[in-house]
């Protein structure tokens, strides 16, 4: 089987659930080839993934990260580094929702979700670009949504995080091409993560309904696309948005 990704290093952020997406995206780039670094505020849903990744034979650590904290990122990349070797692939999965309509939207809620959302995948970018730079390759995905598209009622600060890591994702495009990076988001929809399936069955419905597929999506789906975002396979691809949604954006009657 071809590896397409033979001794890549990827850092993935978001990577302590046994359903999410961060596992998911985790071991396939694991199984093209990669070492993988799995970041996660839980070390130990970290660390259980990174020891599956061992047990396919490829070097994987697991490392405990605040990624709202710009040192604490900078002090990780640097062990990373250490641990692993310089960084390749960098896929910003990690996220947290918030709730909140405008007219009554908190600060707290208002700034965590800027912060972990937004400021944090700046972080990651930040402090491993110039890694990649050096070697003239290199792979930024960033994993956003489509209330940053189409706009979130009641997820007023997840929406405008999700919205600003697109843009970030275009500069980061703009900046890196001359570099040899690549730069891409990719906008999801429903995914039966093991967060989604704790909605209500209503909600559940409601989101299923707005879709041409009239299904959840499933980890494996943005994972797929990660790692043909990763590899060489996407080289003239760069600063899009791909959009994983199950045709939420389609007038369906």
């Amino acid at each position: 089987m071809d590896l397409f990704l033979k001794d890549k290093v990827a850092l993935v952020t978001g990577t302590s659930r046994p359903r999410g997406n961060g596992r998911a995206i985790a071991v396939t780039l694991a199984g093209e080839g990669c070492h993988i670094a799995c970041v996660d505020v839980d070390m130990d849903g970290a660390k259980l993934i990174a020891d599956e990744i061992k047990h396919m034979g490829r070097e994987a650590v697991a490392v405990k990260v605040d990624q709202s904290d710009p040192s604490a990122v900078k002090e990780a990349v640097t062990m990373i580094a250490k641990d692993l070797g310089n960084i390749d692939i960098l896929v910003n999965n990690a996220a947290v929702p918030s709730v909140g309509k405008i007219n009554k939207e908190q600060m707290p809620p208002w700034e965590t979700a800027i912060a972990i959302d937004l400021s944090g995948p700046f972080y990651w970018i930040r402090e491993t670009f110039d890694m990649m730079a050096e070697r003239n390759w290199g792979r930024i995905i960033n994993i956003s949504s489509m209330v940053g598209v189409l706009g979130g009622y009641g997820q007023c600060g997840y929406s405008a995080s999700k919205g600003g890591l697109v843009s970030l994702t275009k500069t980061a495009a703009l900046e890196g091409a001359r570099f040899g990076i690549t730069a891409n988001a990719i906008s999801l929809g429903a995914i039966s993560t093991d967060l989604f399936e704790l909605m209500k069955p209503e909600m559940k419905e409601r989101l299923y309904a707005q879709s041409a597929l009239k299904r959840p999506g499933k980890p494996q789906d943005v994972a797929d696309i990660v790692a043909f975002l990763a590899s060489d396979r996407s080289n003239y691809i760069t600063g899009s948005n791909v959009i994983v949604d199950g045709g939420i954006d389609l007038f369906v009657y």
